[in-house]
């Protein structure tokens, strides 16, 4: 090895001094240096979607999975999942539930927001929740609808409290019916008053109480719903212009209310009844409830049944006189009726239509003006599925999803933009419709897509839209 003097190395340039030291092995481990270190991108934000950007849902779809993409430091983006550390949650959970997988489900009407959080990331999105209209009830002037999530809405004359909002203010759009908890399953309206049927079974009624309508042992109106009794096995109710009819879940019919003409089908009562009483010992399967008149159907056997009111026949068993107990109706097999104010319809299990009782405006649909004291068939079709009775015209639901109407058509009643008519005639040309009933002088209809239509009078707005002209000639939605 060649010898060094330090001497001559001050000479030396500092860049061939190190390169000498490098040839000799100076500095060390050269080949095995580690490269630079790599930052990993950091997450910024996180935004959440909704499959085609629907921000509205409703009660009682489908749950709708939601996506939540992070945003990265270095411009990139990519989806979250809970093996991203993804945690989902609603607000509060009053209107909102969220899976841990982004499965949203509506809960309740309102709006509320949905987090995505990823550690101290947080993304936010608000989801607003709607309730379709399930059904609908018209009675007297007023309506009272059923959405998805159980409430119950009203609107229209209110002179008795009869909607049930604590008030005596008449309502041209739907107000909430006090009580939301548990929710109800169905509802009848009468004259002044309501009588509905909680999920859990019980019964309560609002309104005008004159004749011991509500059930609830007196003759004070009531202002908000009120419970009859504390019975928690009733399945349906019917109310006519005073009194009301109702089904136990086993069959059994009660009734309250005015009974000046025997329409409570009590031979032993001889005024009126302020609570439930039993009515006989047969078992029913469907009930109706006129002005003045009952109608019934019993249950396996499908004879129909009727009393009460009939000075111009619409109980039905060829004759004038009132009727102070259920009266075997002909032999025809019926799967459902309606009472109107004066007149009654029925259709039997091969889906023909009868009609009898009060014909001044063509309300029976035979094509005259002349009362019936017995069912006369309206036509040849068979393929009714529904109908229902206001106080002077009648409309019906065919199973190929059109409606019609006939009898007076004073105040729009029929929907048609036409006069009276003494035929049934069809309502538009559409074919959704799936449900339909009538108040005095107005009707609502129920669409296959869960949107309401109300057509007839409108003076106390009991259409719903927020207007109070005078009637409405054609269908006019009520916004949910």
């Amino acid at each position: 090895m060649k010898n060094f003097k330090f001497s001559s190395l001050l000479h030396v340039p500092l860049v061939a001094l190190l390169a000498v030291l490098a040839a000799c092995g100076g500095g060390g481990g050269g080949d095995s240096a580690t490269p630079p270190a790599t930052s990993t991108p950091t997450l910024r934000s996180i935004a959440i979607t909704v499959p085609g950007n629907a921000t509205t849902i409703a009660v009682g779809t489908a749950p709708k999975v939601l996506v939540a993409t992070g945003s990265y430091s270095d411009g990139t983006t990519k989806a979250l999942t809970a093996a991203s550390g993804l945690i989902w949650a609603p607000t509060n959970g009053k209107a909102l539930a969220v899976a841990t997988n982004g499965a949203l489900t509506a809960k309740a009407v309102g709006t509320e927001n949905v987090t995505a959080t990823v550690d101290s990331v947080v993304g936010t999105l608000a989801i607003t929740v709607t309730a379709p209209w399930m059904g609908v009830t018209a009675g007297g002037y007023q309506t009272i609808a059923r959405k998805a999530d159980g409430n119950l809405y009203s609107w229209g004359s209110n002179i008795k409290s009869q909607l049930g909002d604590s008030t005596t203010i008449d309502r041209n759009a739907p107000v909430l019916v006090a009580g939301t908890s548990p929710t109800w399953k169905q509802v009848a309206v009468g004259d002044q008053f309501a009588v509905a049927i909680r999920n859990d079974g019980t019964m309560w009624a609002w309104g005008y109480n004159q004749d011991g309508q509500l059930g609830d042992g007196t003759q004070t109106n009531r202002a908000v719903p009120t419970q009859i009794g504390t019975a928690k096995d009733w399945a349906v109710v019917a109310a006519g212009k005073a009194h009301v009819l109702a089904l136990k879940v086993n069959g059994n019919l009660y009734a309250w209310g005015r009974n000046d003409r025997g329409q409570l089908g009590d031979v032993t009562l001889t005024g009126n009844r302020t609570a439930p009483a039993k009515i006989g010992t047969l078992l029913w399967a469907s009930i109706a409830a006129g002005d003045t008149h009952s109608l019934a159907i019993q249950r396996d056997t499908n004879d129909l049944y009727g009393w009460g009111g009939n000075v111009n026949g619409q109980v039905g068993n060829a004759s004038r006189t009132d009727v102070t107990a259920p009266a075997k109706i002909g032999t025809l097999k019926y799967t459902s009726v309606a009472a109107g104010a004066f007149h009654s319809t029925a259709i039997t299990t091969s889906g023909t239509l009868y009609a009898w009782g009060q014909n001044t405006y063509g309300q029976l649909g035979n094509g005259t003006v002349t009362d019936a004291t017995a069912p006369v068939q309206i036509g040849t079709d068979g393929n009714w599925s529904q109908m229902s009775a206001g106080a002077q015209h009648t409309v019906g639901l065919r199973n190929d999803g059109t409606l019609w109407s006939w009898g007076a058509n004073t105040e729009g009643q029929l929907g048609t933009g036409g006069t009276d008519s003494l035929v049934p005639l069809q309502l538009g040309t559409g074919a959704n419709w799936k449900s339909v009933t009538s108040g005095m002088a107005h009707s609502f209809g129920l669409q296959s897509d869960d949107t309401l239509w109300g057509w007839g009078r409108n003076v106390e707005g009991q259409l719903g839209n927020g207007k109070n002209a005078p009637y409405s000639p054609v269908p006019v939605n009520v916004p949910n």
